[in-house]
């Protein structure tokens, strides 16, 4: 497990982790409260995606990254730092790291949702179950303490 660099805001993206090869999570929407965006890049050639939890499409994604996947990418930065991000999705550039993840652009793929969003609603689950003291391994990426 890797500590967090600073504690996240989970109301806009409760969830965000570096798997399969991708920056993936889940993504609130700003106009709807019951609907969220699964989103995503790869590593290079940095392909994009993003849709609602049922497989509708973002209609703000296109050869550049919506806001969705603006917020997916700055929640990861400030989780796991905007260097280890942009090493795993080999971001490369004469920029800055914040600057070049910021300007993400690639091939739009639609990527099925149900993957990460069933391991988003899995761990979810934990929460229903009593306080322990042991550390589960497999929600390193909710940061214990304050939420914000």
């Amino acid at each position: 497990m890797v500590p967090t660099v600073y504690g996240r805001k989970l109301n806009k993206v409760p969830y965000v982790e570096l798997a399969d090869g991708r920056v993936q999570g889940v993504v609130s929407s700003g106009s709807a409260g019951e609907r969220v965006y699964v989103s995503s890049v790869s590593a290079a050639p940095h392909t994009l995606s993003c849709a609602t939890n049922n497989n509708r499409p973002c209609g703000g994604l296109g050869g550049r990254a919506c806001k969705h996947i603006g917020s997916l990418i700055a929640e990861a930065s400030r989780h796991y730092g905007a260097e280890r991000v942009a090493a795993y999705l080999r971001v490369d550039g004469g920029k800055s790291t914040e600057d070049a993840l910021a300007d993400l652009q690639g091939p739009v793929s639609r990527e099925s949702t149900g993957v990460v969003f069933t391991r988003f609603l899995r761990y979810l689950s934990y929460l229903e179950y009593p306080g322990a003291t042991a550390p589960v391994p497999e929600l390193h990426w909710f940061p214990a303490g304050r939420f914000n």
